[in-house]
This record gives C-alpha cells, structure tokens and sequence, in this order.
C-alpha cells in the first residue's frame, strides 16, 4: 500500500555578504555546514504514476481532475489551490465542460495553466454540447464551441473532447463525426471522448471511424457503487470489444461516498417515491459503512476506499472526480495507491445491494 506525498523544495540559506567577501580574499570558501538541512528535490512521487488513456495517446494520472465547482461553489483562488494540491501529488488530467459555470470554470483553469506555464504537461479533457450559447452538436455550433473553449482555457488545442449526447440525442452521428475530423485535422483536438451515447450508437461510430472518421477511444459514464446499472452490460460489452478507456463521472456520487453526508443522499440520487428514496437510503447507509470498515483496516478515508473500488473495476482507467479544497484531493489521491482485497470488493459491493 503506498501513499502520494506532496515533495518540497528548501531553499539554500542566503549567504552573510561579510562571510563570503572575506572567504573569498582567503580562497577559503567553505561548503556547508555537516549539520545543515538537506534540501528535498524531484518530482512528487505520483508524476511516476501514469496509464494509457486508452487509444488516445495520452498517459494520465488514475484520477482525473474534475473542475465543475470551479466558478460556483469554488472561487478563483481556491479552485487554482485545488490544481496546485493535485499536480503536487503527481495528478496531469484536468476534466471541465463548457456548460460549468456558464464557461467560468474553464476561465479559471486557462488563467490557472498560463499563470503556470504548464499547457504541455497537463491532459485537458473538455466536454462539450452544454453552454447556452452553441447547444448541442450540430456542425455549426459544436465548431463555435470548441472555438469559444479554446479562447476561455487560452489554449489552441484539447487533448480529449468529449461529445455530449445527453445535450442533443436527435443529432446526427455522422454530421457530428464529420465536423469532429475537421477539429481534429485542424489540430484543435486530438481524440474524441463520448457520454451518453448508447452501445448501439457506439457500434455505429465504430463503423463511421472504418470509413475514415476519427475514433471515438474515451468513454465517461455516470458509475460508482451505487450506481452500477448506469454501465449495462451492453455499454461494457462495447467499450471492452472497441478497447475504449472508461473515465466515469459521479466517482463519488456528489460526494455521499466521501462519507460527509450520512444522514440522506440530499437529493444526489435520482429518486421517484419515498419508497425509492428510503430504500436508496438504506443502500447508502449501508454501503458507507463498509467503506469505513474497509478504510479503518488500511488507514484512509472513505472517499479513498471509493476510489480504490472503482479503479479496481474492469475497463476503468482514471475515474473524473471534484474536489472543494486541496485536503480533499489529498483524500482521494490515497486512492490511487491502495490495492482492495477480493473480499473488501466484495463486500462494499453486496453492501450496496
């Protein structure tokens, strides 16, 4: 079991002006003092901590970064702390859509990366089909709204584009792949993301793709413990036959699976009837219990059991996950590093039955 740690840099005391002038009229200069502190350099120990995002051709970090409080319940300063914590700890993904916070949150992140200097060492995932002004993905807007994201993230490229089909289900596929190959041979995107496509849908875009459009390789999918029905088998058979790299969304179900919230999902899940809502209670009862009996046996927080559960899942390679302050994504990057029994599976998965 291993942990991620922030490494620090201390930097060399300033050498007294008299000291040196007169050690260098000796030629006597002295090193440092045995007993002096010994400065730690390097990269964090998570930046060694990379897996293939499926056919993208990018490497990430098993835990990508999501920005969608960013601009609403988290302010400039904070989200730009959060994204400080998490690429200290190793962290390269940073996962946003046009449609969070009216485009705030993706203003937010492009100050953040120029402030930085750190466009190239950062996989930026965006989704797209949401923002009020160019809904949906039909040519014409989906074209106007990667223009307007690259222009707020003050970037010229997207690493992964994630087409929403949530925001335009009566869109052609093919229309959509076919602006995509434009975005992409223009060099403003690089690989192509879905959510809320079907398997059918997926099927078809893999014919597309035969033809000479671009692959659809990155799949997010609303998925956690409690959450499962969301990725069927017919989703999972797909996205396993077309080699697809599963980021789900909803990694901690609004942060229920964090244990802050043990008194009722608060309205995070989808519920219809009070006998819906009470029987998802209970599951959630039940289910942060086991998370915290498997966290008090290895020493880590729930929200890190949870992620721990998800990335020990089939097809899933960097679950997209918010956090609301640094300690947070301190939190869930110990995730990233602890390795779950088959009976610790087990059991967080019937107690969420």
């Amino acid at each position: 079991m291993a942990y991620f740690g922030v490494d620090s840099t201390l930097p060399p005391a300033s050498p007294d002006p008299a000291t040196t002038a007169v050690a260098a009229e000796s030629g006597s200069a002295r090193g440092p003092h045995p007993s002096a502190p010994i400065p730690v350099q390097g990269p964090a120990v998570g930046s060694n901590v990379r897996v293939a995002l499926g056919e993208s051709g990018a490497d990430v970090f098993p835990l990508i970064l999501g920005a969608a409080e960013f601009g609403w319940n988290v302010d400039l300063e904070s989200s730009h702390a959060i994204l400080d914590a998490y690429v200290e700890l190793g962290g390269n993904a940073v996962h946003t859509a046009d449609s969070y916070s009216s485009g705030r949150s993706e203003h937010i992140i492009g100050q953040w990366l120029q402030s930085r200097g750190l466009r190239d060492d950062v996989v930026l995932a965006v989704r797209v089909g949401g923002h009020a002004d160019n809904p949906g993905l039909g040519p014409v807007n989906l074209v106007r709204a990667v223009e307007a994201s690259l222009t707020r993230l003050r970037t010229d490229r997207i690493d992964v584009l994630y087409l929403d089909a949530t925001t335009d289900p009566g869109s052609s596929l093919e229309d959509t792949l076919a602006t995509a190959e434009w975005l992409v041979e223009a060099g403003k995107v690089r690989a192509l993301g879905a959510i809320g496509y079907s398997a059918a849908q997926l099927v078809e875009a893999r014919i597309f793709a035969s033809a000479g459009y671009p692959r659809i390789t990155v799949l997010d999918v609303p998925f956690n413990v409690l959450r499962r029905h969301e990725f069927d088998a017919d989703l999972r058979l797909v996205a396993g036959a077309q080699g697809m790299a599963v980021t789900p969304s909803h990694a901690l179900e609004h942060g229920f699976l964090a244990g802050r919230q043990r008194s009722k999902l608060r309205g995070a899940l989808s519920v219809r009837g009070a006998q819906l809502a009470a029987n998802l209670n209970r599951r959630g009862s039940r289910t942060l219990r086991a998370l915290d009996a498997v966290g008090a046996e290895l020493g880590v927080p729930d929200a890190a059991v949870a992620m721990a559960w998800l990335l020990a899942q089939k097809l899933v390679v960097a679950p997209i996950v918010n956090a609301y302050a640094p300690q947070h994504v301190e939190e869930l990057v110990q995730g990233v590093g602890v390795r779950l029994s088959r009976a610790q599976l087990s059991d967080i998965a019937r107690a969420s039955e």
